[in-house]
């Protein structure tokens, strides 16, 4: 009889590398640069350089893609909240199919896999194809979250994450790290080099919604918080230099 086909075993990091396998987290803000609105094509242009050089390296990478730069839910269009986050999902497959033009453009191959079924653009999710085009050195962009109203970007992080057998999230911020406090509101703000996750809920940092973190923490799924802003800093992150907050 046949035997039924395991889940291919993880590589170890390549050299210059902390990790083999890395998801990273994009916030739609995140592309919208000094825009306010929209895709900022160099910002897709930056992400896609600094991503050549991760693949470069060898390392395996998947991404997970937010909406908030083209559209930010119920509140912002009187829509019911499952419409709205309906709506959110339909952004970041935009987002996930300018990002994936920026890296074929750069000669980095990359697929757009949606939790929604949309076969013209993007293929569905289906963790073991994800994992293969992993291993066969392509960049996997996961869009439309988990496919499911009321859950966030984040949470869709953790669950991909964890589904792929990541080394690390590493969430892509416009702030250095975590701190006690929002160090654009006050100078006098600590940024924690490292954090339990038992310090991060003690100290209600909000380092991810409610569910993602609880999925992390679960699942014992490292997090790394940086700021995505300073060109190279993906790279440092994923050569374990010390680069933003690392929760575990």
């Amino acid at each position: 009889m046949k035997s039924m086909e395991a889940a291919p075993l993880k590589a170890a990091p390549p050299r210059g590398a902390k990790y083999a396998r890395v998801l990273l987290k994009i916030s739609g803000e995140a592309l919208q640069g000094g825009k306010g609105f929209g895709i900022d094509p160099e910002v897709i242009d930056n992400i896609a350089e600094q991503l050549f050089d991760v693949m470069s390296l060898g390392v395996q990478l998947a991404v997970v893609v937010g909406g908030g730069n083209i559209f930010r839910g119920a509140k912002a269009t009187g829509v019911s909240r499952a419409s709205a986050d309906y709506m959110g999902m339909l952004a970041t497959v935009m987002n996930a199919i300018a990002l994936r033009d920026g890296l074929e453009r750069r000669g980095v191959p990359s697929r757009v896999q949606s939790a929604i079924t949309m076969q013209t653009v993007a293929e569905p999710f289906i963790p073991l194809r994800a994992i293969r085009h992993l291993e066969k050195g392509r960049i996997v962009i996961f869009a439309a979250g988990t496919g499911n109203p009321f859950f966030t970007t984040d949470t869709a992080a953790a669950l991909r994450g964890i589904e792929m057998s990541a080394d690390v999230i590493m969430k892509a911020t416009n702030v250095d790290g975590i701190y006690d406090r929002d160090p654009r509101q006050d100078a006098a703000a600590v940024m924690f080099p490292r954090l339990s996750y038992r310090e991060a809920l003690e100290k209600d940092l909000k380092v991810m919604d409610a569910t993602a973190f609880a999925l992390c923490m679960e699942n014992k799924m490292p997090i790394l918080v940086f700021n995505m802003n300073k060109t190279g800093n993906i790279l440092r992150a994923i050569k374990g230099d010390a680069v933003g907050t690392v929760v575990d």
